[in-house]
């Protein structure tokens, strides 16, 4: 069976683009979420951490069929999304980024909140008493001592947004040109006994995933 780079290329180039902000996306609010929950106890705390948890555990089909319901043309959102824009949430390139974010987000989230808990309390104690401010406490002090945790929620959340599928499949869909990222092509391909296509994406999205995790172990190894 013939191959065209077209073919190959296309579900490359949009699950690198899905990658890229779906990582920078999660990055954000993971590690505003972390930094307000590191070191801090209150009442629901528990139950605020479940929430934020919870997509870890869920099965991405159930993540998917529950985002299906949220962003769907009968749901306010979707109804709303529509109204402004004319056109659907769903089956679109952002619906896969934004399933994407969901499922990412609790993999940075835990690893980032792991490197603020790390840092000690006093030393930014120490920097406010010397007239730092909130922003030159997180600055100077908190994100340099979690820069390694830092790192490693990104490439988590690039790497999760990467692989995704089962969410991905339910909002998004398998469009070839328009939603198909490497995962979907995958099945799609060995679905259809293109194998030698199949291959060539699986080559890829591992190709990507190596230069991530070197990425990752050059910036560990810089730290020390």
């Amino acid at each position: 069976m013939d191959i065209h780079w077209d073919d190959f290329a296309a579900p490359v180039w949009l699950s690198v683009k899905i990658s890229v902000i779906t990582s920078i996306i999660v990055f954000v609010l993971a590690a505003a979420a972390a930094k307000a929950m590191a070191h801090r106890k209150f009442r629901g705390r528990s139950l605020v951490e479940t929430v934020l948890l919870l997509p870890l555990v869920l099965p991405p089909t159930v993540i998917g069929f529950v985002l299906l319901v949220i962003l769907g043309r009968r749901s306010w959102i979707g109804r709303v999304y529509e109204t402004w824009t004319g056109q659907t949430i769903l089956f679109t390139w952002g619906a896969a980024v934004l399933a994407a974010v969901v499922v990412a987000f609790p993999l940075a989230y835990r690893t980032i909140k792991a490197g603020f808990e790390e840092v000690d309390p006093d030393l930014e104690d120490a920097a406010r008493a010397q007239g730092a401010s909130e922003l030159q406490v997180l600055r100077y002090v908190s994100l340099p001592l979690a820069s390694r945790s830092l790192t490693a929620g990104y490439t988590l959340g690039f790497a999760r947004g990467l692989g995704e599928f089962g969410a991905t499949i339910m909002i998004a869909g398998n469009i070839p040109g328009r939603t198909q990222t490497i995962p979907t092509a995958i099945y799609a391909a060995a679905d259809g006994g293109n194998m030698s296509l199949a291959w060539m994406w699986v080559c890829s999205i591992i190709a990507i995933s190596a230069v991530m995790l070197m990425f990752v172990s050059r910036s560990s190894s810089s730290g020390n």
